[in-house]
């Protein structure tokens, strides 16, 4: 009994779908792993423990902070890892351009 050359199609690209959807996991889960890799080497202990208490408070901060560092690392423009102070700092700059933004209307 040979099944349906509809069924077997679909089960094919099915296949194909979860296979793509896997590789897309494993580039995601590398980059991952290269990110913190970047950090790691980037902060000092006490600063990766204060983005990492800042990534449960403000993720997006958290992001934002994670972005610079890691563009920081990549062209080369830190001689020395991030201190607490440092990334308190860019997190104060970070705040600051966030509260700029921010359109307020008044009721006449």
């Amino acid at each position: 009994m040979s099944e349906d050359p509809e069924l077997e199609a679909l089960k094919r690209q099915r296949l194909m779908q979860l296979q793509q959807q896997a590789k897309e996991q494993e580039i995601q889960k590398e980059i991952e792993i290269r990110r913190q890799q970047i950090l790691r080497a980037a902060l000092t202990p006490e600063a990766r423990e204060r983005l990492n208490n800042i990534k449960m408070a403000r993720p997006e901060y958290a992001t934002i902070l994670e972005n610079q560092i890691i563009q920081l690392a990549q062209a080369n423009q830190l001689r020395q890892p991030i201190t607490d102070e440092q990334l308190k700092l860019m997190l104060k700059h970070i705040t600051e351009r966030r509260r700029e933004s921010k359109i307020i209307f008044k009721k006449r």
